[in-house]
C-alpha cells in the first residue's frame, strides 16, 4: 500500500462489448476514511464499485486494494448490494441465515451486531418476511460479521423509507468511526454524502471530481451531474 490509501485506482478504463463504461479513473482512498462514489445514473459507480470487489477485471490501467488485486482479499472486505434476490419463501430464520453466512460468528456477536442497527427483535422472524429496509440493515450486519477491513456499500438505504434514511447512514457512520473501518459507498442522497463523506469521487464515465465534499460539491458540479434543478437541500452534521 502507499503510505495510508487501502485503494489505488490508476488509469483505469472498463467497457462492454466494446462500449466504454469507465475512462481513465484514477483516485486513491485513505485508510479509516468514508469515501462516497457519486454520479448519474448510468455513470459508471456500480460498475466501478464491481472492479473494486475484483468482480470484474479492468480493460486498462490498475487497481490494488489492500496492496494486492482485489480478488485476492474478498475475505477482508465486506459487501452490501443494492438488491439482493433470494426465494423469500425460503423458512430460514434472520438469525440462521447470518450463522450461515459467517459459521464461525458466535450467537453474542451476531445479538450485538443486530443490536446495532435495530435488528435484534427481528432475529427470529423469517428472512423472507423482512421489509426492504430491514432486508437491507440484515444485510449491513453480514457484511460486517467478519470486521472487514473495508466496507463496501451500493446505495445501502435503497428500499428504506425517506425517514429511515437518515437514521440508517447515522448508524452506519456509528460503526464505520466505532471500528476504524474503511468504507467505500455509492449514493445518490447528495446532502448525505456532504454530511458523512471524508472525500467524495464524482463521476459520470469519467472522473470529474474528487476531494472533500464542501469543496468538491459545487453547485456547477451537482448541475453538470445531475441537472439544472439538483442542489443540496440541507447539510447532515455527523455524530
Amino acid at each position: 500500500m502507499e503510505g495510508n490509501n487501502v485503494i489505488s485506482v490508476k488509469d483505469l478504463s472498463f467497457s462492454y462489448n466494446g462500449e466504454p463504461i469507465l475512462e481513465n479513473i484514477n483516485f486513491d482512498v485513505p485508510q479509516g476514511s468514508l469515501t462516497a462514489l457519486i454520479g448519474p445514473n448510468g455513470s459508471g459507480k456500480t460498475t466501478l464499485l464491481k472492479v473494486l470487489l475484483g468482480f470484474l477485471e479492468p480493460k486498462r490501467g490498475s487497481v490494488s486494494v489492500l496492496g494486492t488485486k482485489p480478488a485476492y482479499i474478498r475475505k477482508k472486505v465486506g459487501y452490501v448490494p443494492q438488491r439482493f434476490s433470494f426465494d423469500k419463501t425460503f423458512p430460514v430464520t434472520v438469525f440462521e441465515f447470518l450463522q450461515l453466512s459467517s459459521p464461525t460468528c458466535s450467537k453474542e456477536k451476531i445479538m450485538e451486531r443486530l443490536s446495532h442497527l435495530g435488528m435484534e427483535k427481528m432475529s427470529g422472524k423469517l428472512i423472507g418476511s423482512l421489509s426492504g429496509g430491514q432486508l437491507q440493515r440484515v444485510l449491513a450486519v453480514r457484511a460486517l460479521l467478519e470486521n472487514p477491513e473495508i466496507l463496501y456499500l451500493d446505495e445501502p438505504a435503497s428500499g428504506i423509507d425517506v425517514g429511515g434514511e437518515e437514521n440508517f447512514y447515522q448508524m452506519i457512520f456509528h460503526l464505520h468511526k466505532e471500528h476504524k473501518t474503511t468504507v467505500v459507498m455509492v449514493s445518490h442522497e447528495i446532502d448525505i454524502v456532504y454530511g458523512f463523506a471524508d472525500q467524495v469521487i464524482c463521476i459520470n464515465k469519467s472522473l470529474l471530481g474528487r476531494g472533500a465534499p464542501q469543496q468538491v460539491l459545487t453547485p456547477e458540479l451537482i448541475q453538470n451531474l445531475f441537472g439544472k434543478e439538483a442542489t443540496i437541500y440541507r447539510h447532515t452534521d455527523k455524530k
